[in-house]
């Protein structure tokens, strides 16, 4: 592969849970649009993993969580987009810190809402990452 000057992004994503559904949002920008993933962002640098994923769910929804966990890692290349890119993306899982909050869309110039989705129903078209993560049978719930 050439080698470019181009850095490699760090990304930190949430499966944030609620019962057996999962918070996703319909995205707003070049990367994947009109699509439905989950919230999250750029890691900061000094940042934890859970750090970033409590900072950019509450910068994005306005939810606090807890109980977080790392979940998996994965290396994407978005080659297909406008501005090639690629991104290490972190996935972790966590909770509502008071179920009775309802999510906010507090940046709508990145996203169309926010939404509770069943793991069985989920919206069409998924961001490819997550799509590609649901064909290979992945789970974010905890086995009970």
């Amino acid at each position: 592969m050439e080698n470019n000057k181009r850095a490699v992004e760090v990304a930190v994503v949430v499966f944030l849970l609620r019962g057996k559904k999962v918070l996703l949002g319909r995205r707003r920008s070049s990367v994947g649009h009109s699509t439905f993933s989950l919230p999250g962002g750029h890691l900061e640098f000094g940042e934890s993993f859970e750090e970033c994923a409590s900072r950019e769910l509450k910068e994005e929804t306005g939810l606090e969580i807890k109980q977080m966990e790392l979940l998996t890692v994965k290396n994407h290349l978005f080659l297909k987009e406008p501005e090639p890119a690629h991104y290490v993306t972190i996935f972790m899982r966590a909770v509502l810190a008071n179920p009775e909050q309802v999510p906010q869309n507090l940046e709508p110039h990145r996203c169309d809402g926010w939404d509770w989705y069943g793991w069985d129903n989920l919206p069409k078209p998924l961001f490819w990452p997550l799509e590609k993560m649901v064909q290979d049978g992945f789970n974010p719930f905890p086995i009970a």
